[in-house]
Formats: structure tokens, sequence, C-alpha cells
């Protein structure tokens, strides 16, 4: 008898229907003889509703009584999937992330998970019933409930399983897989059944949206296996796990965009490194994530430096930099990434990449690299152009 770990996101309990369907998937698996546990997300876009509450009320994202908001939506999901399991005949528990253990930071908005005290899970497995986790949130040490961010109830189930000791992480949502590009952009995008945490890693980050980034850097550091499969079908998915190295693989693996991004420009300040050292430890210490930097200086001898932050970050870097310096913010940027390991011993695929964009008349605004990634910022408009053209050029297509 295997314990599996299963986690279903807001897609696959968006509605009634899809809750009982995810019921049959789950009373299923336990009449293979396997204790389940089960992590949710809120159902289909009710998060999004709850946020939209939340700013109209006054609060913001990191906010106390915000994050109490919205931790409520994976608790209606996870009761109703309890409920529609007993009504199989399948005895189910639901508990919150604090009544499961997950105890958190207090970091509002963006909480991370400190520890688990699984205890009250293992018991419950043990007495016969399948255990249901709210994903995406948990309690600090003084009782105070936190978000864990926006994609959390991956992160939340890796770390259930982890615990647990889990034979099994499954991640459910509604395509069956990870793919060589964004199957709604590319028509050709092929599913990859294998992948390696390094090259899931840098997908997740430059914006892929199958996993959080959180999930597979957790998975990576206990060697825990995750499944990513559809909740809509019994195809097989794609593994995320330790894969050897071999050269002569392909040299790109995936294409991924984020569009939910901004771009912050700073003038007019003195400082040289002393200067640009305090700009980003004061976004530091206001949570903000700093993707792409370029940083220069003016003819007139000022320091001037233009990076990227998520949209949601966007007002808070605005707060930040107007007390250092002239700033401005544009929101009509993109940015497209190439992602494989073979990169690593290929010379020329960054001139590659770059002859692709210029040939499409496709502005190339910053660029940043990593030994298994390249990425570039490109009009809004221009991103999904960019993700096809790469996709061929790079063989990606089968």
């Amino acid at each position: 008898m295997a314990l599996i770990v299963q986690k279903y996101g807001g897609t696959s309990v968006g509605d009634l229907d899809r809750i009982k369907n995810v019921a049959k998937r789950i009373a299923l698996t336990r009449e293979q003889g396997h204790q389940v546990a089960v992590v949710v997300s809120a159902m289909g876009d009710s998060t999004d509703h709850l946020v939209e509450l939340a700013l109209a009320a006054g609060g913001d994202m990191r906010n106390r009584e915000t994050d109490a908001l919205l931790a409520t939506g994976e608790q209606v999901s996870a009761a109703l999937l309890a409920l529609a399991l007993g009504r199989l005949g399948v005895p189910a528990i639901s508990l919150t992330g604090p009544q499961a253990g997950i105890m958190t930071d207090g970091i509002f908005g963006r909480a991370k998970i400190t520890d688990i005290d699984s205890s009250r899970v293992k018991t419950e497995l043990n007495n016969g019933k399948v255990v249901i986790v709210t994903g995406f949130q948990g309690m600090t040490e003084s009782g105070d409930i936190t978000t864990l961010g926006r994609g959390g109830s991956d992160t939340s189930a890796v770390a259930l399983a982890v615990d647990l000791k889990a034979d099994s992480c499954e991640i459910y949502t509604d395509v069956d897989g990870v793919y060589t590009a964004d199957p709604r952009v590319v028509n050709e995008a092929r599913k990859i059944h294998v992948i390696g945490y390094d090259e899931m890693l840098e997908l997740a980050s430059q914006g892929a949206k199958v996993l959080h980034l959180r999930s597979v850097e957790l998975a990576k550091r206990y060697g825990l296996t995750m499944h990513v499969r559809s909740s809509l079908s019994f195809v097989e998915g794609t593994l995320v796990k330790e894969v050897g190295s071999m050269e002569g693989g392909n040299v790109v693996t995936g294409i991924a965009h984020n569009r939910s991004l901004a771009r912050i420009t700073v003038t007019g300040f003195e400082g040289g490194t002393k200067g640009f050292a305090e700009l980003f430890r004061r976004l530091s210490a206001e949570q903000v994530n700093v993707d792409m930097i370029v940083q220069g200086a003016t003819r007139d001898g000022m320091d001037i430096v233009s990076f990227t932050v998520n949209e949601d970050d966007v007002s808070k870097s605005l707060e930040v930099c107007e007390s250092i310096g002239q700033v401005s913010a544009s929101q009509d940027v993109a940015k497209v990434s190439i992602v494989g390991a073979g990169m690593i011993s290929r010379p020329g695929v960054a001139a590659e990449m770059f002859s692709v964009l210029s040939e499409a008349l496709i502005e190339i605004l910053m660029t940043t690299t990593s030994d298994i990634s390249i990425s570039c910022l490109v009009p809004h408009k221009d991103v999904e152009e960019a993700v096809r053209l790469l996709h061929k050029e790079f063989g990606l297509e089968g």
C-alpha cells in the first residue's frame, strides 16, 4: 500500500461537477489500496473575486486581514470535496492549513513554510480516511493565518508529501503535463515526458504556469518526484525528477514567456555601486523580487538602472524608487526565454536567438542569461510571435 499525495488546482475543482469528478478519481486511487492525502486550491476564479473584494474594502495584498479572507476560498473546495467523497461512501475529512500543522513565517501574502507537524494528518489517514488539506495557506507561531502567494498550493502539496514521506506526489491541473511551450500559444507544442529539476525550475521562474517555482525548489531539495497530470483524463503526464546529463540531446528543452511583469527605470541618483546596493536593499526589505537588471551612467554622470518586477510589485517598487531618484514604469513589456541544459556546452545559442528576433523586427529591450537559459524583454505585443518563432527555430515541433 502506497501513500499518495494528490494536488488539484482551481480548474480541476472549478465547479461542483468537476469536484465530483475529482472525488471519483480519489475513490479509484483508494480502491487500489492506497492511502490518499489531497491538497486543493480554491474553486476556479474565486481567489480573484476575493482579491477584488479585499481591494475594494481598502486592503492590500500584504495584509493580515486580506490573508484571512483569501484563505476561505480553499476551505470551500476542501469541504465540498469531503462531502462528495462521503456521498461515494469514502470516509474523508477536510483540514485547513493550520489544522494540518502547516506553519509559516509572518510575511502576509507571500509566506514561506517553516515547519509541518503532520501528526493530525497521519492519525486521520491511519483511521482510514482521505485527508483533504487546504493549499496555499498556513499559520504563524502567533496564530495568524497566512497565504503562500499565487500557485502556493503546489508548494503545500510538496511540503506535505515530503513530511509524510509519501511514495508519490501527483499535481493535477487542466493540462496533461509540461509542454515545450504554452499550447495555447504554439499549436505544435509537444509534451515533455520527463524533465529534470533544474530545467523545470528555470521554466517556472521564466513564466511557465504549470508548476509553482517554490514547489520545484522544495522537490529538488528533498529528491521528491513530481507527476504533473490532467484531472480530466487518465493519460500519463510529465515526471519532474533528477535526470542524468547526456550530451547529444536537445539544446533547448522549452520556451517560456511571462506577460505579468513591468520594467522600472530609475535615473538621476548618485552613489555608484553603493547607491545600487542601497536601492536593491530597500526593494528586498519590501519583499520585492527583482529579475532582469541593466545599469549604467548617463552623459551627465548620473546613475541609471532598469529592472523588471512582477506586476503586483509595481506600486511598492515605485514608492521605494521615488525616494532615490526619478522613476518611470512600463507595463507594455513581456519576457520570452529559451531553456535547456544542452546550452551549457553549445556556443552560439544567444546569437541564434537574437537573429530570429531581429529578422522578425522584434525589439530586444533587455537581456539576461544563466547557464541553461537566455531571456529577452520584448514589447508586450510581440511576445507570442517570439515564442512561436523560437519554438520552430530550435526544433521543438517534433
